[in-house]
């Protein structure tokens, strides 16, 4: 059973960057927009299902992300300033 995961990025364009990588990597991602819960800007988030070290999807473009676990967001990644 895998994860999930939402993640959230700087731009739109990491975004569709991020899914495309996922999809040729055949992990299960999709774009959306950010929960209100996670963030009150109006960005696009990728919610993704992963059984791996999440930590080796993470790239300049990419903001936070967090673990939903049970309908609750846990934060386990946020960028440096």
């Amino acid at each position: 059973m895998s994860n999930e995961y939402q993640v959230l990025f700087f731009t739109h364009t990491g975004a569709i960057k991020f899914s495309k990588i996922m999809k040729k990597n055949n992990i299960s991602c999709e774009l959306m927009p950010v929960p209100r819960t996670l963030s009150s800007s109006c960005g696009v988030s990728a919610c993704i299902h992963y059984n791996k070290q999440v930590e080796e999807l993470i790239s300049d473009q990419t903001e936070k992300i967090f673990q939903k676990i049970k309908g609750n967001y846990s934060l386990i990644y946020t960028a440096e300033d």
